[in-house]
């Protein structure tokens, strides 16, 4: 399947920015059932920098605000070929080490929480037992938008009962880790069934299994991603893979919009 992606981010200033440097982790991995077909990065009120590989293979932009803007736009967009192969991205490739990805973050350290999911979890093969993983946890953690924040620990999230895909995701890599398996999050695109426009990247986790590879598993929609997911970035949590990361100086009174479109290509 075909999918063309467009993913718009806006900030507009109500005072000049002094200075501003941002790293944008938008562009798609091509390999494990997906390749890109072309990719373009347009900026406005901003240039580019440099783009390199980080030590998770994300592709990364470094682009910095012209001086004393008031208005940025960063539109991305592109083409990408998707093949189904049921959730398996297969053998772990570097440069990260596989046992980084055992590495507990402050997003997803395992508490009382996460231990009573494991607790519930089912199943005799270790792919068995990850998808019972990620069952449970959507019994658990009602999915609900708005409810919680970038720096939303898993262990809040559970104990509030409900969150978005990023919760259901370092849920999932928190417990997953704790079982033994090197985990990692994923954010990426997802062709909504319903719609076109979104307002928001999705994000799911995978799980290293021997004998399989990387497995990806989507709490939010109880599925392996298929040929309607793009994997965009790696991390060993969202603060790893976040679409945009930066700094500035000046420019109060930011107000952020994001557009972004994905469609089956006709």
């Amino acid at each position: 399947m075909r999918l063309t992606i467009r993913h718009t981010t806006r900030y507009s200033f109500a005072d000049p920015v002094a200075y501003g440097l941002q790293q944008l982790r938008k562009t798609p991995k091509s390999g494990h059932g997906q390749e890109v077909i072309r990719w373009t990065t347009t900026l406005s009120g901003a240039k580019k920098e440099l783009e390199y590989h980080d030590h998770m293979n994300n592709a990364v932009e470094l682009i910095s605000f012209d001086k004393d803007v008031t208005e940025v736009t960063v539109r991305s967009e592109g083409e990408v070929e998707v093949s189904d192969t049921t959730g398996i991205i297969g053998a772990h490739r570097g440069p990260a080490p596989l046992w980084l990805f055992e590495t507990v973050t402050p997003l997803t350290k395992p508490g009382p929480g996460v231990r009573a999911l494991i607790k519930q979890v089912e199943g005799e093969s270790s792919v068995g037992k990850l998808h019972d993983l990620s069952r449970v946890i959507s019994e658990v953690v009602a999915y609900e938008v708005g409810t919680s924040q970038s720096e939303t620990r898993a262990e809040d999230a559970i104990a509030e009962g409900k969150g978005v895909c990023q919760d259901h995701a370092h849920i999932f890599i928190a417990a997953a880790r704790e079982m033994g398996f090197p985990a990692r999050y994923v954010s990426g695109y997802l062709m909504m069934d319903d719609r076109i426009e979104q307002d928001a990247t999705h994000a799911w986790a995978e799980a290293h299994v021997d004998g399989l590879g990387w497995v990806g598993f989507d709490v939010s929609n109880q599925i392996c991603p298929d040929t309607r997911y793009v994997r965009v970035a790696t991390g060993l949590d969202y603060q790893g893979a976040a679409p945009v990361t930066g700094t500035r100086y000046g420019g109060a009174g930011e107000t952020l919009s994001v557009a972004i479109e994905v469609a089956q290509q006709q």
